[in-house]
């Protein structure tokens, strides 16, 4: 479950096999994150939940050369990403503190946002549009509420996770001065690309 595993401290050495268990196409997902990240010149990257590492180091292939700063508010899930990303800025810092200084030309997120509630995440947007150059780039990846409810496939607590459907999602980000479309789904997953305008 998403939310549960949430709230205890995460062991480093078991997530990417606890977390492939319960995201199915995990992968897939992070491939697609990755991709959604193309199309800007990124030499300015923030990642908002950088876990171990995992999402920095696909999209590090496409933007190589590109500085990191990261946030995450678990101490020794950023422990393991210093030996991913050891040239990285990154801080202990939960999603509802202060963003780190911009511009960034893009700022990335997988599977963290879902755990703020609606207010919370339209807030976020606003706070990420301020660090955004205009042109730059947010990519999100995360959990939603499907369309059908049979699609449903990951466990949600309704506690700590708290999906919002894509599409409210989208209008949230061009009220804060995106230009976001859906650009990949599968059932309660969804990588939504915005662009500064």
């Amino acid at each position: 479950m998403v939310g549960s595993m949430a709230e205890m401290e995460w062991d480093p050495d078991l997530y990417l096999r606890t977390i492939r268990e319960e995201i199915p196409r995990f992968d897939e997902f992070q491939d697609a994150v990755a991709a959604a990240t193309g199309g800007v010149e990124a030499h300015a990257v923030l990642e908002l939940g950088v876990g171990t590492g995992e999402t920095a180091r696909r999209v590090r292939l496409v933007h190589p050369d590109a500085s990191w700063t990261g946030i995450d508010a678990s101490a020794p899930m950023l422990a393991r990403a210093r030996e991913t990303l050891p040239d990285a800025d990154l801080h202990v810092s939960r999603l509802e503190d202060p963003l780190p200084g911009g511009p960034f030309d893009l700022v990335v997120s997988a599977l963290a946002v879902h755990h703020l509630p609606a207010e919370g995440k339209q807030g976020l947007f606003r706070r990420i549009a301020a660090i955004v150059r205009p042109g730059g780039l947010f990519v999100l990846g995360d959990v939603v509420v499907p369309e059908r409810p049979e699609d449903a496939q990951i466990e949600i607590d309704w506690v700590v996770d708290l999906p919002d459907r894509a599409e409210d999602q989208l209008v949230w980000l061009d009220s804060a001065g995106f230009a976001a479309v859906l650009v990949w789904s599968h059932r309660d997953l969804a990588v939504i690309r915005a662009v500064r305008r």
